[in-house]
């Protein structure tokens, strides 16, 4: 497990990944798909059915 040595060096941006390089640097690299808000979804309106009317025999 890792160990916290000093906390709030670095301003962190959402959407990106911090992590110790093997020299002992930070480092940071952009995820896939972090950081960003989804959409909201438009509403869809209810569709009307059409009556069909039976006839008489």
């Amino acid at each position: 497990m890792g160990k916290v040595i000093v906390k709030n060096v670095i301003k962190r941006k959402p959407g990106h990944l911090y992590y110790v390089d093997g020299k002992g640097n930070v480092c940071e690299a952009k995820m896939a798909r972090g950081g960003k808000k989804k959409k909201k979804s438009v509403a869809k309106k209810p569709v009307k059915k059409k009556v069909v009317k039976k006839k008489k025999r």
